[in-house]
């Protein structure tokens, strides 16, 4: 069992950048899948980034290469979003995911999730 605590949210103009933080428990978190994930009001939650146990393979939508930037450190159980060059159309609930690689990029309803982070990007 994983539990998972997304923090780092807010207000920022577009432009600004954010660091998303999620703090898992549990001791499997070094073997675990990273993901963080997004859902813009009244649209599906859709995938955003990705990182493996050891950190050295990374996967990102599309919309976010180049600014957005997973990163983990595993002796503190945790997992960051760094975003940079907002955009007004970035604003969403940002959520955390954790599960083996095949569960968080193809079924991630089967993962472990966090309760998510409002991220709101004014013009």
């Amino acid at each position: 069992q994983v539990q998972l605590v997304e923090s780092g949210g807010g207000l920022v103009q577009a432009g600004g950048s954010l660091r998303l933080s999620c703090a898992a428990s549990g001791r499997a978190f070094s073997s675990y899948t990273m993901a963080w994930f997004r859902q813009a009001p009244g649209k599906e939650r859709v995938f955003v980034a990705a990182i493996n146990w050891g950190g050295g393979t990374t996967y990102y939508a599309d919309s976010v290469k180049g600014r957005f930037t997973i990163s983990r450190d595993n002796a503190m159980n945790t997992v960051y979003l760094q975003m940079i060059s907002l955009k007004p159309e970035d604003t969403s609930v940002f959520y955390c995911a954790a599960g083996n690689r095949a569960v968080v990029l193809t079924t991630p309803e089967s993962a472990y999730w966090g309760q998510g982070t409002q991220v709101t990007v004014s013009s």
